[in-house]
Formats: C-alpha cells, sequence, structure tokens
C-alpha cells in the first residue's frame, strides 16, 4: 500500500486540521496517509522538546520522506513564508537531495493565517521551493473543484488555504474541508499513477 506523508506544523490548531482532512482525502482514494510534525524551533538553545510529542502526530524523520510515495506540506502563514520549524526541517534534507531520494514523487502544499490577505499564496510558493529543489513534481489545486470559485474564506490553486481570523477563532469553512479533501484525493490518485 502506498503511503503519502502529510507533515505538517501548527501553533493553534487549524494547520493540524487541514492535515486531517487531506489525510481523509488520501485513503478516499486509495492511499495510506502518514501524519508528521515537528517540533518548535526555541530561541534559547537550552529549551528542548520532548523526543515524543504529548499529543497529536508524531515528529517526522528523514526516513518519512525516504519511505513516502509523496507528500502534503503544510505550514501556517509567517509573513509570506513558512513557519520556522518547518523549515529548520526542511534545511536538514541535504543527505536526501544529494541522493536524489524525492525527485519524481507528488508533492502539495497548504496554509493557514490568521488575515485574509496575509500571505497565503507567497507562503505556498515559497514552500514549493525546497520541493522543487529536491525534485518533486508540484500538484496543484485546479479550479475543477468548484469550491475555488464560490468560496468566501481560503482557497488558491497553489493549494488550500484557511483564513483562521487574528486569534485563530474562525473554524476551517466547509469550502475550505472540500478544497483539503479534494487535494488529498488529487496528491494520492497522482502518486499510485506514478507508481505503475
Amino acid at each position: 500500500m502506498k503511503e503519502i506523508l502529510v507533515l505538517y506544523y501548527t501553533h493553534h490548531g487549524a494547520t493540524r486540521e487541514m492535515a486531517q482532512l487531506i489525510a481523509r482525502g488520501i485513503e478516499q482514494a486509495g492511499a495510506v496517509a502518514r501524519l508528521r510534525t515537528v517540533p518548535r524551533v526555541s530561541p534559547v538553545s537550552e529549551a528542548t522538546e520532548p523526543v515524543v510529542p504529548e499529543s497529536g502526530a508524531p515528529y517526522a524523520e528523514l526516513r518519512d520522506l525516504e519511505e513516502c510515495a509523496g507528500l502534503a506540506l503544510g505550514s501556517p502563514t509567517r509573513f509570506g513564508n513558512m513557519a520556522a520549524p518547518l523549515k529548520y526541517f526542511w534545511d536538514s534534507t541535504s543527505s536526501l537531495w544529494l541522493k536524489g531520494t524525492l525527485a519524481g514523487k507528488p508533492a502539495a502544499v497548504f496554509t493557514s493565517t490568521a488575515s485574509l490577505h496575509g500571505g497565503q499564496e507567497t507562503t505556498l510558493l515559497t514552500m514549493m521551493l525546497p520541493l522543487l529543489h529536491h525534485g518533486m513534481l508540484i500538484v496543484g489545486q485546479p479550479y475543477a473543484a468548484p469550491e475555488l470559485m464560490s468560496t468566501a474564506t481560503g482557497g488558491t490553486p497553489y493549494g488550500p488555504s484557511h483564513h483562521a481570523g487574528a486569534a485563530g477563532e474562525l473554524p476551517v469553512s466547509e469550502h475550505e474541508k472540500k478544497l483539503c479533501i479534494a487535494l488529498g484525493k488529487r496528491l494520492a490518485t497522482t502518486a499510485l499513477q506514478l507508481a505503475k
């Protein structure tokens, strides 16, 4: 059974919810979703996170990338870019880049942000950069998904997005949920077709 890695970082929980919805779409398409997260990065050099998270998905390891047939990468928006903990993890993947481990595998991106015009699209685009350097094949969100044309919350052709509100108080909307599930299906279908 082909596994698709859903790798994310979350601060208030919206990105985790999106990851779970994408995982649902992956499994509806006949693949297996492997949910993983990354620990916080602290400016205090003595501060460490526990080896195993207290709740939620386990922390990602390089072998998760080696073993996956595809990847969905999610992060909250940080000034139009991915959050530092996720960037820190990607900065540790040089050994995989040298071997071409991820080359040819499909990948997709998703994000959540506090403000409606808070850099969702630039975050999604900049999240694609390390994936492209690794030789991954980017799978977007086509306008064939009707919610993309009718959503008044989040959603882009680059990948699903969520408008969480300044305090993270806004729930993932029905349109955003459907777009996450649709992306999971599209990513898994692509991975399964490439594996033939």
